[in-house]
This record gives C-alpha cells, sequence and structure tokens, in this order.
C-alpha cells in the first residue's frame, strides 16, 4: 500500500476511489467506469502535480522521510554493478548504518559509501535507521582511504537523521569519528561525489558528504539539526517544528541558492517513493556530469577545490 502524508489525504482518498472502481465486475457498465476512471486519474495527476508544485519545507521534510523513498542499497543495487560489500572498521566491529564497498559505476571502478535506514523492521533495526555509531565513521574512514590508494573515484549517499546519540557511542569516541572522517573526505587526492538522497542530518550526514560535488534530490532536506531539535531548543516546544523548518533553510532549493550543494537532481511527480527506478536514473546521470567535470584534475587541485568550496560556503550572506 502507498504510503500517504499528512497533506496527501485528499489525494488518498482519490485514489483509494480509483482502486474500487478497478476491482468493480463491471459487466454492462464497463465502458462507463472505464470512462470515470480515467476522468478520476486525470484529476489525481493534476491534484498531485499540484501539491508538490508548492510544498513548504516541512512537507519537504515529510517527504524526505517517507518510508518508501529508496535508500542507499537501492541506489547501489541499480547504479553499481560488480558491488563487492565490505565490512568493519578493522578497530571495533561492523556497523551496518554505514554500507560501503567497491564496484564499478558506467564501467568505472569506484569507491562507495552509503548510509542505509532499512525499508521493514527487522532491516531498520539491523541497520539501526540509518544512525551510526564510531565505527560506522571509520568504516567509512577505511574505504575512502582505500579510494586513495588505488585512485578510485569516491561516491557516498547521504541518508540520516543523525548519527547515533547513545551512551556506547559517546564512550566510544562518536566526535572524533566523524571529525576523522569529515577530514579524511576533505583530503582525498581522488574525485568525490556525494548525494543527499533523503535526509541529511547534521555531523552524521557531513561526515561523508565532504565532496567536491555534493548533489541533492529536489525533495531531500539537509541541515545542522532536525527541525524537531531546533524547536526544542529556540523554543522549548518540538511541536514547532514547522516553524523552524521554515526558518533553518533546510531544503534542495534553498541550499542551492546559500551554495552548500551544486546541483538538485529532480524527482518524479510525487516524490522518488512513486518512481523509485526514474529517480535513481536521474541521480545516476547527475553523478556521471560530476564525476566527468572532473576528469583530468590532480589530486592537490581536487583538494584546493573542495576546500575552497567548504570555506566559501556563507561567506555572502
Amino acid at each position: 500500500m502507498t504510503h500517504y502524508l499528512d497533506f496527501e489525504t485528499a489525494l488518498a482518498e482519490l485514489e483509494g476511489k480509483i482502486a474500487e472502481l478497478r476491482t468493480l465486475d463491471a459487466g454492462d457498465n464497463s465502458v462507463a467506469i472505464g470512462e470515470e476512471i480515467k476522468a478520476l486519474e486525470k484529476k489525481a495527476a493534476k491534484q498531485l502535480a499540484d501539491i508538490y508544485a508548492k510544498l513548504d519545507p516541512w512537507q519537504k521534510a515529510m517527504v524526505a522521510r517517507n518510508p518508501e523513498r529508496p535508500h542507499a542499497l537501492d541506489y547501489i543495487g541499480q547504479l553499481i554493478t560488480e558491488f563487492t560489500s565490505l565490512a568493519g572498521d578493522r578497530k571495533f566491529a561492523e556497523d551496518h548504518a554505514v554500507v560501503g564497498g567497491i564496484g564499478r559505476f558506467n564501467g568505472q571502478s569506484v569507491i562507495v559509501i552509503g548510509q542505509e535506514k532499512g525499508n521493514d523492521t527487522t532491516s531498520r533495526l539491523k541497520h539501526n535507521f540509518g544512525m551510526a555509531r564510531p565505527e560506522g565513521y571509520r568504516k567509512a574512514v577505511r574505504l575512502m582511504e582505500l579510494a586513495d590508494r588505488f585512485g578510485l573515484p569516491v561516491i557516498t549517499f547521504v541518508d540520516t537523521a543523525g548519527a547515533y546519540p547513545g551512551i556506547d557511542a559517546e564512550e566510544r569516541g562518536q566526535a572524533e569519528a566523524i571529525a576523522r572522517s569529515t577530514d579524511c573526505g576533505l583530503a582525498l587526492g581522488v574525485p568525490s561525489v556525494a548525494v543527499v538522497i533523503g535526509e541529511g542530518g547534521s555531523g552524521g550526514a557531513i561526515a561523508i558528504a565532504t565532496a567536491n560535488v555534493v548533489l541533492m534530490l529536489e525533495h531531500a532536506i539537509y541541515s545542522v539539526i532536525s527541525p524537531e531539535g531546533a524547536a526544542s531548543i529556540l523554543w522549548r516546544d518540538a511541536a514547532r517544528a514547522q516553524d523552524a523548518a521554515a526558518a533553518m533553510k533546510i531544503t534542495a532549493q534553498d541550499l542551492k541558492r546559500l551554495g552548500v550543494i551544486d546541483e538538485i537532481v529532480p524527482e518524479p511527480k510525487g516524490g522518488a517513493n512513486r518512481g523509485p527506478r526514474e529517480a535513481i536514473a536521474s541521480t545516476g546521470e547527475a553523478i556521471a556530469r560530476a564525476l566527468r567535470s572532473l576528469d583530468g584534475m590532480t589530486p592537490d587541485g581536487l583538494r584546493k577545490m573542495r576546500r575552497e568550496k567548504f570555506l566559501a560556503i556563507g561567506r555572502s550572506l
């Protein structure tokens, strides 16, 4: 069943009516019912387009968190061939919140790293809802260092509400692990492309997003803290998350204007969850363009580009 968001109630009723009509044994009324279905489908398509043409920041946050959106493993499965998963940080343990390995993108060998939320209860628990512990970020560092050693481009898929805030994570050096992962990304001598595919939450996201080119899906969000967290701090009321979302400039459109990201990847009408293969294909095309733009750059040139890119954020504000 389709997962409808709060602002899609009228659309849910309309599409429910269409589904009911399709299950009817029409008999002699088949022509009339077929015409009614076509009329309702046309109305639903217009309503869907109208809704998604004017989403506010909080509604975009809801879309970005839609559990039916494609996740990192979906992107890897469709875009990366001959993928071989690499596990463990060689220090403590394997963290399933961060997936990664080596494969081929359009025939080119690459290192891929992604934050995986999972798509059902079992997989969400396994991947800890995409919230990595220190060993996840240390695994990311291990993979980035491997890419540097063998001259392989790095592609990362960002999708996390934030790093895991548990006591065990703090005891094992969560902040230090995030900082080292961020630093490693900035120091890479190979091309790197990051894609915010859902939520880009706080340092947990930036740890694998310090890339030469940062792409962002049309209805994804990217922020230093969740709207709920910001509302709790500013107004001591998480219920004001909608106000916080509007003030924080978390949407792809705002962040492109501010220079935080480089390109917005369009999504199908209704979001990536309604056309996952189409959304992933568009993302693949954007990644290919980004990698071509980095062809021929020297390691020092790539580091300088990355450094200047991140230092420039906010300078014109």
